[in-house]
């Protein structure tokens, strides 16, 4: 026989789901997304809430539709999907497609919230502190890598945290607060523009393009550079972060490519003569 339980989540159960949306992006598909993610996440949940063989596999079916969001904030989902799970098990008093309703509603909000402030906002923050440690010990460092590598897993690791507790215990009582209040939609709006200052900021100190070229006028020795800083001094760098943004947001071409292109063009330009380590 099986082994019964009344259903109820404990703190522990909580913590094995936290743990188990670690791999929540790894498994991501092109069909479903991050689907698999949020089955694996909610694997403890599913098994310990239900004792039928039937119910646990219609909840792993539940939870097998398309799903996509920013994979930290979806702790909340995940918290509230435990929650809903838990209700319907003991209590049987919601409706079982409420479950990917409201899956389906916090997709969007999560995803502009935490794209805003996790990716927008504070990757390109530490990355660019993390740089200017590299450019300052001349390449020779590892401390400003190791700095953004902690930084970014301990905040990955609060997000997720609250998240998925605050979702379970506290439910859709939050997202109300959150739409009611238009939180997300301020929070977007700033994060977004924060995220274009820093990189405006880190650019001028980071992106560099020195052209050796020199003419000689009799006694007269003319630098090309010298020129162009006098006129405006990080110019040259300025119209390479705004080309790069042209090429991505109009042209729409893969960034990678536009790495390749600029080491390639950086090399070729060292070689021949025209550019300047």
């Amino acid at each position: 026989m099986e082994q019964t339980n009344n259903g109820r989540l404990t703190k522990k159960d909580i913590w094995k789901c936290f743990w188990s949306q670690m791999f929540f992006e790894l498994g991501s598909s092109a069909l479903k997304m991050e689907a698999p993610g949020f089955v694996t996440a909610m694997v403890p949940i599913i098994e310990k809430v239900y004792d039928k063989k039937e119910d646990k596999i219609e909840a792993y079916k539940r939870h097998s539709e398309y799903y996509l969001s920013e994979g930290r904030a979806a702790g909340l989902s995940i918290g509230i999907a435990a929650a809903m799970e838990e209700r319907l098990a003991t209590e049987n008093d919601i409706e079982v497609e409420s479950i990917n309703a409201v899956k389906s509603a916090l997709m969007g909000p999560l995803a502009a919230l935490g794209d805003s402030i996790f990716h927008g906002t504070l990757r390109p923050l530490f990355a660019g502190i993390a740089c200017s440690l590299v450019v300052a010990s001349n390449y020779t460092s590892m401390v400003g890598p190791l700095i953004f590598v902690f930084v970014m897993t301990a905040i990955g690791f609060i997000i997720r945290y609250y998240a998925t507790f605050q979702g379970y215990y506290k439910g859709v009582q939050i997202v109300d607060a959150i739409q009611n209040s238009g939180l997300i939609h301020r929070v977007t709006k700033l994060a977004g523009i924060a995220a274009f200052l820093l990189v405006g900021g880190f650019s001028y100190g980071l992106v560099s393009i020195n052209i050796p070229i020199e003419y000689t006028f009799e006694t007269t020795v003319v630098s090309i550079q010298e020129m162009l800083d006098s006129l405006c001094p990080g110019l040259l760098p300025m119209l390479l972060i705004v080309l790069m943004y042209y090429l991505m947001a109009k042209k729409k071409i893969n960034p990678i490519l536009l790495l390749l292109g600029c080491m390639a063009f950086g090399i070729l330009g060292v070689y021949c003569g025209f550019l300047a380590v």
